[in-house]
């Protein structure tokens, strides 16, 4: 860790941006360890930060990109890049892209999805242009009908695709349909979620010669962490990029850092290149253990409570808890809890709900009846979906499920077995 970098940021994210002046308030003015700092709450760092107004910006955005990171539509999320930090950023990330496979002279076909502010298509045009190697790029995109991304693929003969692992099933379901194999993809890259046995059992059907591997971890508001490690077979397993990133893992309960390999932790970030908008402790949303410590090595594990992923799709957990307040005014329902699943090669989302069995003695109208469950249930979907449209978007193309709702009794929801705590997030979905 480069303490002096470390130090420089700290001290002009307290000097320039007022969310960081007012969390760092309270500690010493020449504070250089990235421990003793608090970690970004995500509610209050987004309630900072707006379209039009922001007091997490360090000065005004007047050169560079803005991408949408997720959040409801009433309180869309955005991030803020300079030209320079974000051609910085897709140089890094382009960087690690011989680990993944990518060899000179490959065609690469960019199937990620373009416009509306999101940035994994733009990323990955641009993170290719600054990579160490020659390429052709193939920008056909993840909108196109598959009838031409499939014609596209084998006009220009290409070698390697990239995608999210959604989109990349819904292609080879069409591939194998229509034309059995594309024997020259040698590649595919993949990010956004995680790859599940089904779906690479797909996708050996439709491309039998191709690797599967991650083009690289990266989060739009966390920006770029880690990279891939050439000949490691276990695609979940990234090597952080030291030069002017640090990834922390902290015990979930106690905060405490972690280096030994094999212990789950809350992956927490720090940028050392970003000026504009700072990244100092703040927790991406995923857990992960190390594997080499340090390497800086560490395997991906799934989701932490912040939000649920789910294909392409973030829904941040506040925001379907607002959703469900919405839909339940008379407060029948007494929790919830969030699982993500994964069947038939998709995603799933699953919102369990418990019942308010004690209802009278709140003050509530109580449990409520089937006929009420099932009318809740179907309110709740649809207050989501115009909520967050591109989770109805992903469902309606196949790419994810519809929601689930399960109803169950408040005994019934998942707790901590050490500490009693309700447990928000759970992730069934890691092999």
């Amino acid at each position: 860790m480069n303490r002096q970098q470390t130090a420089d940021l700290i001290a002009f994210a307290r000097e320039h941006s007022p969310f960081y002046r007012d969390l760092y308030a309270g500690l010493p003015a020449a504070t250089a360890d990235l421990t003793a700092l608090p970690l970004v709450d995500h509610t209050a760092f987004w309630q900072a930060h707006g379209p039009t107004t922001s007091r997490i910006l360090t000065g005004p955005h007047d050169d560079g990109i803005v991408f949408k990171t997720g959040g409801t539509t009433g309180a869309p999320r955005v991030s803020r890049y300079t030209r320079e930090e974000w051609r910085a950023m897709c140089h890094r990330f382009g960087e690690g892209l011989p680990a993944a496979g990518l060899l000179p002279g490959d065609r690469v076909a960019n199937l990620f999805y373009a416009g509306e502010l999101y940035s994994s298509f733009v990323f990955t045009l641009n993170l290719l242009q600054e990579a160490p190697i020659p390429t052709v790029q193939l920008p056909i995109g993840g909108a196109a009908p598959l009838e031409y991304t499939i014609a596209a693929l084998r006009d220009f003969s290409a070698t390697v695709l990239a995608a999210p692992p959604t989109s990349l099933c819904r292609l080879a379901r069409q591939v194998v349909a229509t034309h059995g194999t594309l024997p020259d993809v040698r590649l595919v890259l993949f990010s956004g979620e995680a790859f599940y046995s089904d779906q690479l059992a797909l996708l050996a059907k439709a491309f039998p010669g191709a690797r599967v591997r991650s083009i690289g971890y990266a989060s739009v508001d966390a920006g770029v962490l880690a990279g891939p490690v050439a000949g490691e077979p276990d695609s979940r397993i990234h090597q952080v990029f030291t030069t002017d990133k640090i990834v922390e893992l902290l015990d979930p309960e106690t905060g405490e850092p972690i280096e030994e390999p094999g212990r789950p932790g809350r992956v927490v970030a720090t940028d050392l290149a970003r000026r504009l908008m700072p990244v100092i402790r703040y927790p991406v949303g995923d857990l992960a253990e190390w594997t080499d410590f340090p390497r800086r090595r560490f395997r991906l594990l799934g989701r932490a409570e912040e939000g649920a992923r789910v294909g392409v799709v973030t829904v941040y957990l506040e925001d379907l808890r607002g959703v469900v307040a919405a839909a339940d005014p008379h407060h029948r329902i007494a929790d919830l809890q969030i699982v993500l699943r994964h069947r038939g090669e998709r995603d799933e989302l699953v919102l369990r709900l418990a019942d308010n069995a004690e209802g009278e003695q709140a003050g509530s109208a109580g449990a409520p009846r089937d006929g009420e469950r099932q009318a809740l249930a179907q309110d709740i979907a649809r207050r989501l979906c115009q909520a967050r449209p591109m989770f109805d978007e992903q469902a309606r193309r196949g790419l994810i499920h519809p929601l689930a709702v399960e109803w169950v009794g408040a005994q019934d929801l998942t707790v901590n077995p050490r500490t009693g705590k309700l447990v928000r997030l759970i992730d069934e979905r890691m092999d």
